[in-house]
């Protein structure tokens, strides 16, 4: 693991993991994090954006804009179509990052042009916490998370500009 510290002048804790090469473009933007797998398909209203299934510890958060951070990619085929189909409706996440995808959950956030790594080192769900700001590269495998208590004093997830971060491709 790399980290690079705050420094004295209260530069934000940053800390970079490395996964497997993912697939689509590198982004950035608020966590959302889970210790549940994570099916588009059948954990998402596509409709709105937000996460649907009422047993989901997520239940009610949107998705909108997103870096999802989850243990597993769950379903076959019908989360790949399900990922395309919000992207045509503008309400797709940002990126996905798991502890350990799978084929078809690749596949369909190629076809739909969103960024997904897997495996990255050390445990994201052991580093990562929802409002923390992270930047997704899939090509460079590299995960880079800046603590919200370092981004924010009430850790509301802004940066030191004082901006909400809303995720995009960079």
């Amino acid at each position: 693991m790399n980290q690079d510290a705050a420094s004295d002048q209260g530069s934000p804790e940053r800390i970079v993991l490395r996964g497997h090469r993912g697939v689509g473009p590198a982004v950035e933007g608020e966590a959302l994090v889970s210790r549940q797998g994570f099916s588009a398909r059948y954990d998402l209203n596509r409709a709105i954006g937000t996460y649907s299934r009422e047993s989901h510890d997520l239940y009610g958060h949107s998705v909108v804009g997103k870096i999802l951070v989850h243990t597993t990619a769950k379903g076959g085929v019908a989360t790949a179509w399900a990922l395309l189909d919000m992207r045509g409706a503008g309400r797709r996440r940002s990126g996905l990052l798991f502890q350990q995808s799978n084929p078809i959950m690749v596949q369909g956030a190629a076809l739909a042009g969103v960024a997904i790594l897997d495996r990255p080192g050390p445990d994201p769900l052991d580093i990562i916490e929802t409002g923390d700001f992270v930047r997704l590269d899939p090509a460079r495998s590299t995960v880079e998370v800046e603590k919200r208590s370092a981004a924010s004093p009430d850790g509301g997830g802004r940066l030191p500009s004082g901006d909400v971060p809303l995720a995009r491709t960079v």
